[in-house]
């Protein structure tokens, strides 16, 4: 099955598409490569520039094509003046192709063994070991190239990819290189934007290397754009009404956890739904109600402050209006609050926003969501994601776009893995990746407000997919805002509510 990218994604091809780009580029179109790698090091050659001023700079190149980038930057670099060594890092005699052309344009002032002591003193270190074809842990002696430019805590350049960051994905199997900034090639890869990768990567500078567009590969990942994506959503005019606006049920809260529910209702509100009714447990409707002055409240059938199967049956009720719902913000994790959970996801009629606790009555069967009627939004966190596929968290945090693509699979929903790089997966292998928002949304109640908005949009018509990626950025953009009128730290969640609706306007 073909997966397309949606017009409001920037491709993120991963390192097997750019061979086929390049390859197109070359056989196709008849671009000399050695060009391609000479527009490639030009682009490195201006970033170390800007970067290193007068001082000297340090060109650690391997092998392969990477380290004829380098050495393309090297050269450039001597011709405009600066003070440059180039430390080769394995035989000299391996080197080949464009690679080995431009390695002897180096001329006399060529290259050097690598040596830790060359490091010190450098006011930039370029790292051209390792390019988008490398996989898994580097060997040795790459591994303690590596760890020495670490160690050496002198400014890095990555070219096209930190070495020991798969391109494809971001995973790290061993060591990578820290780099302050990274100078990619034709167009930005997977690895540079999902973590753990995007944590090594620094700043991102996309080079043209003259590849025109049109090249016939079919990425699966792509880089939200918010003015485009927020440009698709529905807007109110003067027909609208309260429940054309939307309706959004709500159901959670327990004794000591009626923040959730009512963060996520607020954050419905302030997304542009019209109508939201929070469904808690009886004993807790007076402090929800208490709270919530623009919003419904329904009193549940509960058991020591906590929801009972017996209450799934009035939710399901007022589900028959349309709308969305949200299953599982301060739900708690009793055998009734997980009961109640699981029959209001089965059986719900309406688009569903699945988060918190709720993922939990699912923990080890995400299968058990694929028979849904209607669609299904899941909001995961690491921890979370890891009980829903029966792993431990650090598996979740090593293997982010694995995890959240499994995820989507097996489950038969869309799949927001929340984070700085948060990623929203389809079943299909559709995979976006957010271009990031501040640390002030690591507080609590945040991921309730993300649960509010998405299912707003949802109750709005739009549909899952778009709705996760508009209410991932809607989300982000708000805490941007926030931080910036209050600081951060410092920022709590109704602050983040409070920004919706300027996050949509800007």
């Amino acid at each position: 099955m073909t997966v397309a990218l949606v017009d409001w994604l920037q491709a993120l091809p991963d390192a097997q598409a750019m061979r086929d780009t390049d390859r197109w580029a070359t056989e196709t179109l008849g671009i000399p490569s050695l060009d391609l790698m000479e527009r490639a090091g030009l682009g490195l050659a201006r970033a170390v520039e800007e970067r290193a001023g007068s001082g000297r700079v340090v060109v650690v190149c391997g092998t392969g094509n990477n380290g004829g980038d380098g050495s393309v930057a090297a050269r450039l670099l001597r011709e405009w003046g600066q003070e440059v060594d180039v430390l080769l890092v394995g035989d000299a005699e391996r080197v080949s192709g464009d690679a080995r052309i431009n390695l002897e344009r180096l001329g006399t002032a060529g290259t050097t063994p690598f040596t830790v002591a060359r490091l010190e003193g450098a006011a930039v270190i370029v790292d051209a070991l390792l390019g988008t074809g490398a996989a898994g842990a580097p060997r040795s002696p790459l591994a303690q190239v590596i760890s020495a430019i670490n160690d050496s805590h002198v400014p890095v350049i990555s070219a096209d990819v930190p070495s020991g960051v798969d391109a494809s994905t971001g995973e790290i199997a061993g060591v990578a290189v820290w780099a302050e900034a990274t100078v990619t090639f034709a167009q930005s890869k997977p690895g540079l934007h999902i973590n753990p990768g995007k944590g090594h990567a620094g700043a991102v500078r996309t080079v043209d290397i003259g590849i025109p567009a049109g090249a016939p590969v079919e990425p699966t990942i792509g880089l939200l754009h918010d003015a485009a994506l927020l440009a698709t959503l529905p807007g109110r005019d003067a027909s609208s009404t309260k429940f054309a606006s939307g309706f959004v049920l709500v159901a959670g809260g327990s004794i000591g956890m009626t923040g959730a529910p009512c963060l996520v209702a607020l954050g419905a509100m302030r997304a542009g739904a019209g109508y939201v009714t929070a469904c808690v447990p009886a004993s807790q409707q007076p402090i929800v109600a208490a709270h919530l002055l623009e919003v419904m409240t329904r009193a549940l059938t509960e058991a020591d402050g906590a929801h009972v199967p017996a209450g799934a049956a009035t939710v399901l009720e007022l589900a028959q209006r349309g709308g969305s719902l949200v299953v599982g913000p301060g739900l708690g994790r009793s055998v009734g609050a997980l009961a109640f959970a699981r029959t209001l996801t089965i059986e719900g009629p309406t688009p569903l926003v699945l988060d918190a606790d709720g993922l939990a009555a699912f923990a080890g069967e995400p299968e058990a969501l694929s028979g849904r009627v209607a669609s299904t939004v899941l909001t995961p966190h690491e921890g979370e994601l890891g009980r829903l596929l029966g792993v431990p968290s650090a598996q979740i945090k090593a293997e982010r776009l694995a995890s959240v693509s499994e995820a989507a699979r097996r489950a038969g929903a869309v799949v927001v893995l929340k984070g700085d790089d948060s990623l929203i997966a389809r079943p299909d292998g559709l995979v976006a990746v957010s271009p990031g928002a501040t640390p002030a949304l690591a507080t609590a109640g945040t991921g309730d407000v993300l649960s509010g908005v998405i299912a707003a949009l949802l109750a709005q018509g739009v549909k899952p997919f778009t709705a996760a990626c508009a209410g991932v950025r809607l989300h982000a953009r708000a805490g941007l805002l926030a931080a910036a009128a209050v600081g951060s730290p410092g920022v709590i969640a109704s602050d983040v509510i409070a920004q919706l609706p300027a996050a949509r306007r800007e």
